[in-house]
């Protein structure tokens, strides 16, 4: 078995078809597909059994709800193949997307392909990649800003990297804590321009709903990383999370000051006034300054 296709499954009944539909009919078919049924409440865990009776190369596990890094971490215990990828039940891939990929993996543990992001809403993108072989994870991390797009279902996994990693159960915003577990088990990655994965518009999705606990997670997962790889940006985006954070639970913030130029040549125009400002009045009061100016607009409004 070359390839195992995890797909977490809950409550996604309008949406499973058309994902499976692009899995079963992909040009490279030494595939098993993982369905983990995660105590879907409506129909989904019907339409996963559909499919393992027609289609021989699907399984399904079927598991009270536990999230969906459990759903995961169950998918990789029963794993076979020689690689890994995830696809997320409410979202698709074109159909030739792992033949065009799959080859790259001869050198590389990881190899990362390209996603239209937000697909099927006004915010739709776009996001691609340069052909590039990375043996230094800190350059993929900082220079790739790979913390941008650190999703976990636009690449493809050596076996191996599992053997010590799973996703942290009861934890949102998982990808950002567990790709660079995985980067530490790997000798490269590659970025390519080969492949789609649509990442489809959810209004309910974690990235939509999140409040300030969720995205205190989201920070504590990202100053991790930061302990060890660090650049002008990376600590920009951290702050950027950071400020809503503070707004959105009124806490002071946790993240530590770090001065940063507002001349460095990693930022943009918005970053380099932020800088400044940081720079002046510290994380605290940036923070603040930060509620002030929502408040305004919402009176406006």
């Amino acid at each position: 078995m070359k390839l195992s296709i995890i797909i977490p499954v809950y409550r996604t009944e309008a949406t499973l078809e058309r994902c499976m539909k692009s899995i079963a009919n992909q040009t490279f078919t030494d595939i098993e597909v993982i369905l983990v049924d995660d105590g879907s409440p409506d129909k989904s865990g019907e339409m996963c059994d559909e499919w393992a009776r027609k289609d021989s190369r699907v399984s399904v596990i079927h598991k009270q709800n536990g999230g969906l890094s459990d759903a995961r971490n169950a998918g990789i215990e029963a794993a076979q193949g020689e690689y890994i990828t995830f696809v997320d039940s409410d979202d698709f891939i074109a159909l030739d997307t792992y033949e065009q990929v799959l080859p790259m993996m001869k050198d590389a543990d990881i190899v990362e392909f390209p996603l239209f992001r937000h697909y099927g809403s006004t915010r739709q993108e776009e996001v691609r990649f340069k052909s590039q072989l990375y043996t230094d994870m800190k350059q993929y991390w900082l220079e790739a800003k790979a913390y941008l797009h650190s999703y976990t279902w636009n690449k493809i996994y050596a076996r191996r990297l599992f053997d010590h990693v799973r996703f942290p159960v009861g934890q949102v915003f998982e990808d950002v804590a567990t790709l660079p577990a995985l980067l530490a088990e790997a000798n490269s990655v590659r970025t390519t321009d080969r492949g789609l994965y649509y990442y489809c518009a959810n209004n309910q999705g974690i990235t939509a709903t999140a409040g300030g606990e969720q995205l205190g997670m989201l920070l504590d997962a990202h100053l991790n990383v930061a302990g060890h790889w660090c650049d002008e940006a990376y600590y920009m985006h951290m702050l950027n999370i950071q400020m809503d954070v503070a707004e959105k639970t009124g806490r002071s913030p946790i993240m530590p000051y770090q001065h940063i130029s507002p001349l460095s040549g990693k930022l943009s125009t918005t970053q380099r006034i932020k800088a400044l400002t940081q720079n002046i009045i510290g994380i605290k009061n940036i923070c603040k300054l930060n509620q002030v100016i929502h408040k305004m607009r919402i009176r406006r409004s």
